[in-house]
C-alpha cells in the first residue's frame, strides 16, 4: 500500500457490506480454529459487527505503518477474541495473508491473544483480562498531552467488568476529561466461567458507567445502521471532556443458531466436521441473500 494512502475515518461501507464482513470474520474464525485445532468461537461472534464496523468503516488507519501517530488506537481487552482481528488486519493489509497459515504454531507471531511485540496492527497485549481499559486511559491522556486528534478504542467483554482495575480506569479517565476514549462492552451476558449475572453482577452498565462520569450510548451491538451511527456522532476527539462508553447489548455465539442456543459450550472448543460443514453453509446462505461482498469471499477450507 502506498504511504500516503491513509483508511480515514467515516469510510464508506453500506450496512449490507459490514454485515457480510461480519460473516467473513466469522468464517475465518472457524477457519483459523480448525487449523489450530481449539479456539473461542462464541465470543468471537458476539463481537463481529462492532470489529467489521470500526475496522471497515470507522477507524483511522495506516496499515503500511502500524505504529503510525495519528492513528486511531484499538485495544482488545477481551483478548481471546483475537482470532476473529487476524484475517482483518491480513486483509487491510498490516500483513501478508499467508501469514494466517501460521496462525497457532509454536513461533508465530499469530496465537489466541494479541502480542504487540509480535504482530503488525496490535496497540497493546492482552492476556489476562482487565488491563486494557487502563492502558487506552493512559494512550488517550498521551495524545491529549501531545495535541493530537486521535481516538482510543477499547473493546471489552462484561465479564471483564468484573476487575476492580477497570473501574479504576473509568474514574480516572472522567477525571483526566479524556472524550477521546471509548470503551465499548460487548455485553452478551456471560464470561468464561458462565452468565455474568450468576459469578459477579454487574448491571445496571450504563448506570454504573454514568457514575464515574461517562457519557453512556445502550445499543443493539448486532444492527449495522446503529452502530454506524453512534461511532459516526461520537463527540469531538480533540474538544470533548467526557469519555463515551457505548453499552453494545449482543448475543454469545450469535449468527450460527445452534451456538447462540449453548453459548457457553462454545466458549472454547472445536467443531467436528459435521458441525463445520452446517456452520459454512448457515453463514454462507445469509451472505448469498446479501450478495458476496468484496474481500468477504466464503470459507476458504
Amino acid at each position: 500500500m502506498p504511504e500516503d494512502i491513509i483508511l480515514e475515518r467515516g469510510r464508506p461501507a453500506s450496512d449490507a457490506e459490514l454485515a457480510r464482513r461480519a460473516d467473513w470474520i466469522r468464517l475465518q474464525t472457524i477457519d483459523l480454529i480448525a487449523q489450530a485445532g481449539l479456539g473461542h468461537y462464541s465470543s468471537t461472534f458476539s463481537s463481529a459487527e462492532i470489529v467489521a464496523t470500526l475496522y471497515y468503516h470507522v477507524l483511522r488507519l495506516r496499515p503500511d505503518e502500524p505504529r503510525w501517530a495519528n492513528r486511531d488506537r484499538f485495544l482488545l481487552g477481551k483478548g481471546h477474541v483475537a482470532t476473529g482481528l487476524w484475517p482483518v488486519l491480513a486483509d487491510l493489509g498490516f500483513y501478508d495473508k499467508t501469514l494466517l497459515k501460521q496462525f497457532g504454531k509454536v513461533g508465530s507471531p499469530l496465537n489466541d491473544h494479541p502480542n504487540m511485540k509480535l504482530a503488525p496492527g496490535i496497540d497493546f497485549s492482552s492476556g489476562s483480562l482487565g488491563h486494557n481499559l487502563s492502558v487506552g486511559t493512559g494512550m488517550a491522556l498521551a495524545g491529549r498531552l501531545s495535541g493530537r486528534d486521535y481516538r482510543t478504542f477499547v473493546l471489552t467483554g462484561d465479564g471483564e467488568l468484573q476487575e476492580g482495575q477497570v473501574w479504576e480506569a473509568a474514574m480516572a479517565a472522567s477525571h483526566y476529561k479524556l472524550g477521546n476514549l471509548v470503551a465499548i462492552v460487548d455485553a452478551n451476558g456471560f464470561s468464561g466461567s458462565g452468565p455474568t449475572s450468576l459469578a459477579m453482577n454487574i448491571e445496571p452498565l450504563g448506570k454504573r458507567f454514568e457514575a464515574f462520569g461517562w457519557r453512556v450510548q445502550e445499543i443493539n451491538g448486532h444492527d449495522m445502521a446503529t452502530l454506524k451511527k453512534t461511532f459516526d456522532e461520537l463527540p469531538d476527539a480533540a474538544t470533548s471532556e467526557q469519555p463515551t462508553a457505548v453499552i453494545a447489548r449482543t448475543r454469545k455465539g450469535h449468527g450460527v443458531e445452534f451456538m447462540e442456543k449453548q453459548p457457553q459450550a462454545w466458549h472454547l472448543g472445536l467443531l467436528n466436521p459435521e458441525q463445520y460443514a452446517d456452520v459454512v453453509a448457515e453463514i454462507t446462505a445469509r451472505m448469498e441473500l446479501t450478495g458476496a461482498g468484496a474481500g468477504a469471499e466464503g470459507s476458504g477450507q
